[in-house]
């Protein structure tokens, strides 16, 4: 993503549609990992609340809220996949104004 960007902005300067595709897919990119990596996060969280409450490491009350603060961890990576698809929404309505 770190490349994307300069692509992105050197293909509107110099007006070269290549680069902002070039950007464009190296984002896409990003926002196929992000997308893949998402249910893998999930199980993560899951696991973990899995091992603290076979473990006994924790009582009931708070295993439901390890719970409560592993979702939101997990939620996390649902908000910058939501962030990816609005930038990546966002290059391609650039590329679209360059035609």
């Amino acid at each position: 993503s770190t490349l994307s960007y300069p692509l992105v902005v050197l293909g509107v300067i110099f007006q070269a549609l290549p680069l902002i595709d070039l950007g464009i897919l190296l984002f896409s990119l990003v926002v196929l990992f992000q997308l893949v990596t998402l249910p893998v996060e999930f199980n993560a969280s899951r696991r973990a609340l899995n091992t603290l409450e076979s473990s006994h490491i924790l009582d009931s009350n708070e295993v439901s809220q390890s719970g409560k603060v592993l979702t939101a961890a997990a939620l996390t990576y649902v908000a910058a996949l939501a962030t990816a698809l609005l930038n990546l929404l966002r290059l391609i309505a650039i590329r679209g104004n360059r035609d």
